[in-house]
């Protein structure tokens, strides 16, 4: 069961993380946050602006997961999905830096409006999902801050310090391509 502890750490974490996304990607132009390698592959040939609509689909997508743990016994989320974001990555560039850090902190509000809601024994359900296979409820949370962190790392152009563990043992290609 987690602790009061490790549910206030949990909150810092997430709330820490995403603000230091947020900041490194309001530092940027818009020119720069429009920037892709073309070197890079999957996730690392994203702009920035591209990262930002990601991690809003993904935080709607753990979410999902997140609440059918907890109405379900070890559900397969393999398959949820969650809502639609107002800005699907394939429109990042059509939009301003403020619009997608904004939705970044829209969609991080419902998820913190969430875990507000659960109780100590929550944290222990689980989901289970064909990439990740079985995790907890603290666990996929945890997950959000350290999304945020291997995006942070991802703009900056530096080596991900936090690496996914997949359950194929390789990170299987979920990823869109660039649409030129």
């Amino acid at each position: 069961m987690a602790t009061v502890q490790d549910i206030r750490a949990l909150v810092e974490k997430m709330t820490l993380e995403r603000e230091k996304l947020l900041s490194q990607i309001e530092s940027l132009s818009e020119e720069d946050a429009e920037y892709a390698p073309e070197d890079g592959e999957g996730e690392d040939q994203w702009s920035a602006k591209e990262q930002c609509c990601h991690l809003a689909e993904m935080e709607t997508a753990y979410r999902a997961w997140v609440e059918k743990a907890l109405v379900e016994d070890n559900p397969d989320v393999s398959r949820v999905r969650g809502e639609q974001v107002a800005i699907p990555l394939e429109k990042a560039h059509e939009h301003p830096i403020a619009d997608l850090t904004a939705q970044l902190r829209t969609e991080r509000e419902k998820t913190l409006k969430l875990v507000e809601t659960l109780t100590p024994d929550d944290y222990d359900r689980t989901a289970s999902q064909a990439m990740f296979g079985e995790l907890t409820v603290l666990q996929w949370l945890r997950s959000y801050y350290r999304h945020d962190r291997m995006h942070q790392d991802q703009i900056a152009g530096r080596e991900g310090s936090y690496k996914p563990r997949f359950t194929t043992g390789e990170e299987p290609d979920q990823r869109r391509i660039r649409l030129q």
